[in-house]
């Protein structure tokens, strides 16, 4: 789910190009749940390899990643450790939420409406740990560093970009900059052009930019007040946030107030208080993260990648060696002095 700040932000466009050479600590679960949503056949059904083993994140995986490593870009991917127990109540929120778009899904099908079947398709992924093995495979036979999370990946993530061991966190959700974050990069592992939901229309779709500090700063607000908006317009941690409150009302309530406990006290919000909004908000400022990780970048094993995906999975050699291809001439490109070094 994540908490929706957009209203809320002014996201600076930006280029492959502007990445080379950063760090960029990506939000693992949420980039394989992309790829499962979004790769898929006509009819809704992922990618499957022979044996009916789904593939969709491996592809996922493997082209995205590509692009970043031809682009000079250094991904680290982080996955997500045990929940916190608050996150309960968002995690059933989704088993039954997906029961249902499968229920849709197959009505959809029996019917013969394949852009429907599709639109609910997207909504039936599963991650397994099975897949997020296979994904952590891949990135290793490609020479990439990845990082195992105690707890929330965009945490740790954060955690990691504040320490200045990446430039900045990447994920389609705003939690990273609630986990404070300088800079979360969006779209950087969907973009390309998308069809817009329920209609026949395609858009581009670009990474962007968006800063923390410019965030607070044309709010004017701190980030324990960002993420009292956030708890009122809901997180992982209370997914209904409160009735009826909506980005720039929960803004003004917070410069109204000052606080969401202030308004709570002054009954500004009429509802019934059913979340434990301090421990929600200790969960934001105090994460469980580890420092136990190395992020070191090597050399793809070519024999190893083809091993996996082609003779494991199935994939066209063809196509794999292309990519692969892609990556080495990206690589040397980097290695090729600069002509400011010698002005």
């Amino acid at each position: 789910m994540g908490v929706s700040l957009r209203e809320l932000t002014t996201p600076v466009p930006v280029s492959l190009l502007d990445l080379k050479g950063k760090v960029v600590a990506i939000d693992g679960y949420n980039a394989l749940y992309q790829f499962l949503s979004i790769i898929r056949q006509p009819d809704g059904t992922p990618l499957q390899d022979s044996k009916g083993r789904i593939t969709s994140h491996l592809s996922g995986i493997f082209y995205r990643t590509a692009n970043l490593l031809e682009a000079g870009i250094k991904p680290a991917y982080v996955f997500d450790g045990k929940p916190p127990e608050l996150k309960n109540r968002e995690l059933e929120r989704r088993i039954t939420f997906k029961k249902k778009a499968s229920s849709n899904y197959s009505a959809a099908l029996e019917r013969g409406d394949l852009a429907q079947a599709k639109k609910f398709a997207s909504m039936t992924s599963r991650l397994t740990v099975e897949m997020v093995d296979q994904a952590k495979e891949v990135l290793s036979a490609m020479g990439l560093p990845w990082v195992q999370a105690p707890s929330e990946g965009e945490a740790q993530a954060a955690f990691m970009n504040g320490k200045g061991d990446a430039w900045a966190t990447v994920s389609q959700d705003y939690d990273s900059l609630l986990f404070g974050a300088t800079r979360l990069v969006r779209n950087l592992a969907i973009s390309g052009r998308r069809k817009l939901p329920g209609k026949p229309v395609y858009v581009d779709i670009e990474p962007e930019l968006v800063k923390l500090d410019d965030v607070l700063t044309q709010l004017n607000i701190n980030r324990r007040q960002l993420i009292d908006i956030g708890l009122m317009l809901g997180t992982d941690f209370n997914p209904n946030g409160f009735k009826g409150i909506g980005p720039k009302k929960a803004l003004k309530t917070i410069q109204e107030f000052g606080s969401l406990r202030a308004a709570i006290e002054q009954k500004a919000l009429v509802e019934e208080i059913t979340a434990d909004y301090d421990a929600i908000t200790d969960i934001f400022l105090n994460p469980k993260t580890t420092d136990d990780y190395v992020l070191e970048w090597g050399e793809v094993n070519n024999e190893r990648v083809k091993d996996i995906l082609c003779n494991s999975f199935e994939f066209s050699v063809e196509r794999i060696d292309a990519a692969l291809q892609r990556i080495s001439v990206g690589k040397e490109k980097d290695k090729q002095p600069s002509l400011e070094k010698w002005f």
